[in-house]
């Protein structure tokens, strides 16, 4: 089930967006990647043709969707490469009218690649303010631990997040395979940022049960969900969600390319929302899976359904659901209003 061009198409472009849940390198567009691919050359199995890219993103399954995703990593090599990179992630959402972005950020593989903490993080502030002054978008951070790495990992993750605290950070999130990397391992590092004033936002549900959603609320605080399309399978779970109000940011392409789900027809989005289950929709690693924002609402709107009404009240969802002050909220949902009229 491919997504279909609806009349909602000019719709969607229109509406001013925000973005939820959307990785910093996983946003690099093919001629990012091959151009850091061509100044890394010979050191990298990652193509240096755009073209070739789209071969090389063609997974088998979470693994080896990791394994591809930490060989870009590898081509993040100094403060140049972060701010290229940032730089254009901010300005491919702008051109899809995002106007707020939070970023899930993972400093911990740069820097033991060698780029200093501090210096990464200047690299990413100074594109954030580029990128507002050049196109109008603000992007936030989320500094996620990369599970796969685990305790030391989360142990960098949090002291960076804690002495660099970049004035662009406002959550604390936990990424990579839920296979084998239990949640409540990271309560005190969940724990000690939420107490520093970050929200929580861990991936949970994604390639395993509706277990892993309880311990992300459980454990780590939870107060968005990175994925948990898991919980469609447990109706207590649901309820829970609904009646605390916690949104689960949902990423159907990403889904349906890394395996969690078989094809877009079964995916549980649909069942979520019937439930009363709050989602923001989202792009996830779009260059990697060969979308964008724009063509993740126009899948959410062919799996729910939805009129221009809907629509404009899934993407006013994000907006309410995102980090940012109660005034900058209030500013952009204006925005979707005036579209609308």
């Amino acid at each position: 089930m491919a997504p279909q061009t609806s009349p909602l198409t000019d719709l969607i472009a229109a509406l001013p967006k925000a973005e939820l849940h959307v990785h910093h390198v996983g946003s690099a567009s093919p001629e990012t990647v091959a151009r850091l691919a061509a100044r890394h050359a010979g050191s990298s199995p990652v193509p240096a043709d755009p073209v070739l890219l789209a071969d090389y993103f063609t997974f088998t399954d979470f693994a080896h969707f990791i394994e591809v995703y930490l060989s870009v990593v590898d081509l993040i090599r100094d403060p140049d490469d972060v701010a290229t990179l940032t730089y254009d992630i901010g300005a491919d959402l702008a051109r899809q009218n995002v106007r707020y972005a939070e970023l899930t950020v993972t400093p911990y593989t740069s820097v033991i690649r060698g780029i200093a903490a501090e210096a990464f993080c200047e690299a990413i502030e100074d594109a954030r303010h580029r990128v507002a002054r050049d196109h109008g978008t603000e992007l936030r951070w989320i500094f996620d631990i990369p599970g796969e790495s685990g305790l030391p990992a989360a142990d960098a993750t949090l002291e960076i997040a804690l002495t660099q605290r970049p004035d662009g950070l406002v959550g604390f999130g936990l990424g990579g395979p839920e296979v084998g990397v239990p949640r409540p391992q990271f309560a005190p590092h969940f724990a000690a940022a939420r107490a520093a004033g970050l929200h929580s936002v861990p991936h949970a549900g994604e390639t395993t049960g509706p277990q892993t959603v309880w311990d992300a609320l459980e454990h780590l605080g939870a107060e968005r969900i990175g994925h948990g399309i898991a919980a469609a399978q447990d109706e207590r779970l649901m309820a829970h969600l609904a009646d605390r109000q916690i949104a689960l940011e949902v990423c159907p392409t990403s889904n349906v390319r890394t395996g969690a789900v078989a094809d877009l027809a079964e995916h549980p989005l649909p069942q979520l929302v019937a439930a009363g289950v709050p989602v923001t929709i989202a792009s996830d690693d779009p260059p990697m899976f060969s979308t964008t924002l724009l063509q993740e609402y126009e899948v959410a709107a062919d799996l729910l359904q939805l009129d221009a009404t809907g629509l404009v009240e899934l993407v006013r969802q994000s907006v309410r659901f995102s980090f940012q002050g109660d005034a900058a909220k209030a500013a952009l949902l204006a925005e979707i209003d005036a579209v609308q009229r």
